[in-house]
């Protein structure tokens, strides 16, 4: 039994005298793991980095084998992400989503085919591809059977206005639908909706925490397990950066206020 194909490193754990169980995801195989000898000695151990994107190669005397991987470095772009912290934790947090919801062994070649542009475009910031990022979560939940309908307002029909998200149903929400229950509901960023609309920090913190409700909940719930750290680690980061963002903005109002007022004088 063997195959070869594109991958994406999703995790690397030693294993013995230099080895290394690797796990990949490919658009065919799926989330599939093997046996990398000296994959963590010191002259392989960047190939597997996870992150990176590979050309990899599997080979097992039976199907339901761990089986031995080898490989070659497409793209590194866990070193690349290295020298930017919220790239970093955007890679490791796709990673760690995908190794933990994705079922082994089988394909979802829509996930794969969306995660890798994701990757690759990386080096020009986590800002430009944080959008694509999450409704590639977006995406990964629907592959799996979780979708969200964001098409049409769950309780009146209307298709435009949108702006949150049943967390009971997975449904949309019209502005005024939505007004009374607002504590109860999440916030439906527009880039969810509109490829072209603008994204702020706030919005990606909405988003987060919107695709986060429905990954702990079914993709991960569904398998009694807690939403990765590096997930979380990637939305306290965001909200974070949103917060900074708020009291930013809120400082060069105050200054711009007070400026007014002394011209006023």
């Amino acid at each position: 039994m063997e195959w070869e194909a594109p991958a994406i490193v999703l995790d690397a754990r030693p294993l013995g005298e230099g080895g290394a169980v690797v796990t990949l995801l490919t658009e065919e195989q799926g989330r599939h793991a093997g046996l990398v000898k000296g994959g963590a000695a010191r002259g392989n151990a960047a190939i597997w980095l996870p992150g990176n994107l590979v050309e990899a190669r599997w080979v097992a005397r039976l199907a339901d084998q761990l089986g031995s991987l080898s490989g070659e470095l497409v793209h590194p772009a866990a070193a690349l992400a290295m020298e930017d912290p919220l790239s970093l934790a955007l890679l490791s947090s796709a990673c760690a989503v995908a190794a933990e919801a994705l079922p082994e062994r089988e394909a979802h070649p829509r996930v794969f085919r969306a995660l890798v542009p994701v990757i690759a475009h990386l080096g020009r910031g986590a800002e430009e591809v944080l959008p694509d990022y999450l409704r590639w979560e977006v995406l990964l939940l629907a592959d799996l059977g979780y979708g969200l309908d964001l098409t049409r307002c769950a309780a009146t029909g209307a298709t435009s206005d949108l702006t949150h998200v049943s967390p009971k149903s997975g449904c949309a929400v019209s502005a005024g639908a939505a007004a009374p229950y607002l504590d109860r509901l999440l916030p439906l960023p527009g880039f969810l909706l509109d490829d072209a609309a603008p994204a702020t920090p706030k919005d990606w913190a909405d988003g987060l925490r919107l695709t986060g409700h429905f990954l702990a909940r079914d993709a991960c719930g569904a398998r009694h397990r807690p939403v990765p750290a590096a997930r979380e680690a990637l939305a306290d980061r965001v909200t974070a950066l949103a917060s900074g963002t708020a009291d930013e903005d809120a400082r060069r109002e105050h200054e711009q206020a007070a400026e007014d007022d002394l011209h006023q004088r």
